[in-house]
């Protein structure tokens, strides 16, 4: 049988891909599981520095599979969303910069997804909704939890409330996504940067995601000091003074 996802890991990049294209990827029990598993794979693996997720065929992820939900709701629902949480979890536990490359649509669960990962890079064309009580329930996927962090309060209850369809220029000027890029160009430019984070130092990187999504549940005082334990551990490495030495060449160079 093969998998709902695809996953390829090549200079230190795992792209993943949702790969059920004629359902737009919507979520079933399969791919919830699938899902949970390469993401635990994933946040273990020393060779990955960099995750990608991406959808194949026309979206990236059209929520979850409605015609497994409306057969078997409450089933549906305890196969559904314990993998998809677990992964939701691993996805900002791991100590590596996670990007969403996101086409087509975005809705519902996909939407969570996208806002689960590090970085967003949408298509232009792209279409984003909430979805959720458009189906007569309430959201999963930490969709409460992300989204008034990324957009405030206010437009996060409009954005969930209304259910408005918006595009992307919409998304990028919400916050929701870092870049719009043409349909041609988001798998490549999603790759460049993914590789170019890949270069990074990883001990580096883990430390400013920890800081970054820790920050909001901390005061001042206990950030700064998270921040001094960090910078300590990285001065302590060789790669600190390396990385400044070569900082000095650059810059002699250019002149």
């Amino acid at each position: 049988m093969s998998s709902p996802l695809t996953v390829e890991v090549a200079d230190h990049v795992a792209q993943v891909r949702f790969d059920r294209p004629d359902v737009l990827n919507a979520l079933d029990g399969e791919l919830a599981r699938a899902l949970a598993a390469t993401c635990r794979t994933l946040a273990e693996d020393a060779a990955v520095r960099v995750v990608v997720f991406a959808g194949n065929g026309k979206a990236f992820m059209a929520g979850g599979d409605l015609q497994t939900l409306r057969a078997r709701p409450t089933e549906a629902v305890h196969e559904l969303i314990p993998p998809v949480h677990e992964a939701v979890r691993l996805i900002a536990e791991m100590p590596k910069p996670v990007l969403a490359s996101v086409h087509g649509a975005a809705a519902g669960a996909g939407m969570s997804l996208m806002l689960a990962a590090d970085l967003a890079f949408a298509a232009e064309g792209t279409r984003f909704t909430f979805a959720y009580a458009d189906i007569g329930t309430s959201c999963d996927g930490g969709m409460s939890w992300a989204l008034p962090r990324v957009v405030g309060m206010r437009r996060a209850m409009e954005i969930a409330l209304l259910g408005d369809t918006f595009d992307a220029a919409e998304a990028l000027r919400l916050g929701l996504v870092n870049r719009v890029l043409p349909a041609h160009a988001l798998a490549e430019e999603t790759l460049v940067a993914a590789r170019r984070l890949a270069r990074r130092e990883p001990h580096v990187l883990a430390h400013l995601k920890r800081l970054m999504r820790a920050s909001s549940g901390r005061t001042l005082s206990a950030q700064l000091d998270a921040e001094y334990e960090a910078f300590l551990d990285c001065a302590g490495r060789p790669e600190f003074v390396a990385a400044i030495d070569t900082f000095f060449a650059q810059r002699a160079a250019r002149r």
